[in-house]
């Protein structure tokens, strides 16, 4: 079990910190649209990018190479595929709770993974997530870029969810 933290200077760059030490980070380029880049402590960088028509399915690219896709679900899961060492897995993320709402990532058996807690600092009006992670997401590999992606999951459905309200 490990705990994590993602913070943010402002809603389109988050940090995220296993005690107090950098992990990566997520970047937005724009605050309407759901490009962003994860980079990763050791160096290494990923493009996330909107695919198809209505841009409802989104892609994580190394390079050309697509290591992971998700989708939101019509029953507002987000369903989460990776390719991680040409393995196919598959994910839900899900949200959970309304008054102390929370978000799930659980694999293809049901087994929660990481449970994310959103804090939105209004003083800032930016977010903040706390993130425990099961000794099964540990040992997962890749388990940096799918932890960061989750917090993009977390910001996607968010955003979707807000975007369904105002129309």
């Amino acid at each position: 079990m490990a705990e994590y933290q993602a913070k943010s200077s402002n809603s389109l760059f988050f940090e995220v910190t296993k005690e107090s030490r950098l992990i990566g980070k997520l970047i937005y380029n724009s605050w309407f649209k759901f490009n962003a880049v994860i980079e990763i402590v050791d160096g290494l960088e990923y493009h996330i990018e909107p695919k198809g028509f209505w841009g409802t399915t989104i892609e994580l690219k190394d390079n050309e190479k697509i290591l992971l896709k998700f989708r939101l679900n019509w029953n507002g899961e987000i369903v989460i595929q990776t390719y991680f060492d040409d393995l196919k897995r598959s994910y839900a993320f899900k949200h959970r709770g309304i008054f102390k709402e929370s978000f799930v990532l659980t694999d293809q058996e049901g087994l929660e993974l990481l449970v994310m807690k959103p804090d939105l600092k209004w003083s800032t009006m930016n977010y903040e997530y706390q993130i425990t992670t099961s000794e099964a997401f540990e040992i997962l590999p890749s388990k940096e870029i799918l932890l960061i992606n989750s917090l993009h999951c977390a910001n996607y459905y968010m955003s979707m969810m807000m975007s369904s309200m105002l129309t």
